[in-house]
């Protein structure tokens, strides 16, 4: 067998009825030229759960992030997400 050569072999069939009736969903995410833009920022002071900082600042420490960066994205996707249905009515 050549080292540099894959060999495949056929997907067992639930793998493969698995990817036939697979539904593909809308990409929500930005494309990366648009994470790299810095947006003017407003400083707010808000009160949140601290099980949910626990968890942000474990996650944050584990991806080398600030943990403030976190929230302010998922806030802007959620915000982005919505502001369609807010334009509409």
């Amino acid at each position: 067998m050549n080292k540099n050569k894959a060999e495949y072999t056929a997907a067992p069939p639930r793998v493969s009825k698995a990817l036939e009736e697979a539904v593909i969903i809308e990409d929500f995410l930005p494309p990366p030229e648009e994470l790299v833009f810095k947006r003017p920022k407003v400083k707010i002071t808000m009160a949140m759960n601290s099980g949910t900082i626990d968890i942000l600042k474990t996650y944050a420490k584990k991806h080398n992030v600030k943990y403030q960066t976190m929230i302010n994205e998922i806030v802007d996707r959620y915000a982005q997400r919505y502001k369609k249905t807010l334009t509409a009515k």
